[in-house]
C-alpha cells in the first residue's frame, strides 16, 4: 500500500507488554472503546466515557470485553447522555448490579473491528513502525500520533531519543508497509531538527 489517505484513530490499543495475549507480532489483541464510571437511573444503565471515535459501532446485540480479564458482556441498550453514553448489559437490570463495573475499561477485540478502505489504517497498525526516508535512511520508530484539526502528526522517536514531527500528508508519507512493518516519507525542507 502506498501513500496515505489518512489514518483512523478509532480506539486506543493496548500494546502486547499490557498482557493482553496477542501475537508477538506486536498486534495488540485488545482496543479500548470507553470507561464505564457509575451508575445511572434505576434500571442498570452506566454513564460511558468515549474513547473511540466510531462511538455508532457500539450497539445493542454486539459484545464487548470489561476490565483487565476482558470478561465478555453484551450490550443490551446503548444511547447518547450529554457527551458520554449510557449503555446496558444482558442480565443485568439494576444500578446495584452494574456498581461492581464502576471505573471499568470497555475493549472490543481486533478481529471485530471493520476493515477500512485502501490506504486508511487505524493508529494501532502504524505504531511501533520503522520508519525511514526514500533513500532508504532509517530514521526511527512512529512512537506517537497527535490528531490535530487539519491532520495527524506522526511522531518519530529515534535511536537517541530526538523526536522528528512529521505532517500525515501525501507529500510527507509516501508508502505504509504494514506486512513489512516499515513507513517510507520525503522530507520536505525543515521537517528535520537542526
Amino acid at each position: 500500500m502506498s501513500g496515505i489517505e489518512s489514518s483512523v484513530p478509532g480506539t486506543t490499543p493496548v500494546r502486547p507488554e499490557q498482557s493482553t495475549g496477542s501475537s508477538g507480532l506486536g498486534e495488540p489483541e485488545f482496543l479500548a472503546v470507553g470507561k464505564l464510571r457509575r451508575p445511572h437511573g434505576v434500571h442498570g444503565e452506566m454513564q460511558m466515557d468515549v474513547l473511540t471515535d466510531f462511538p455508532e459501532r457500539l450497539k445493542p446485540g454486539i459484545t464487548v470485553y470489561l476490565g483487565e480479564h476482558y470478561e465478555p458482556h453484551r450490550i443490551h441498550n446503548i444511547r447518547g447522555h450529554d457527551r458520554a453514553l449510557l449503555v446496558t448489559f444482558d442480565g443485568y437490570q439494576s444500578p446495584e448490579s452494574v456498581g461492581v463495573f464502576r471505573n471499568t475499561m470497555v475493549y472490543v477485540r481486533v478481529i471485530d473491528l471493520p476493515p477500512l478502505p485502501d490506504g486508511e489504517y487505524y493508529h494501532h497498525q502504524l505504531l511501533d513502525l520503522q520508519v525511514f526516508r526514500e533513500d532508504g535512511e532509517y530514521l526511527g520508530i512512529l512512537a506517537e500520533i497527535l490528531v490535530t484539526g487539519a491532520n495527524d502528526v506522526y511522531v518519530i522517536e529515534t535511536d537517541d531519543g530526538t523526536e522528528i514531527l512529521l505532517p500525515a500528508i501525501n507529500d510527507v508519507i509516501r508508502e505504509i508497509d504494514l506486512e513489512r512493518g516499515q513507513i517510507r516519507v520525503h522530507l520536505l525542507p525543515g521537517l528535520l531538527p537542526d
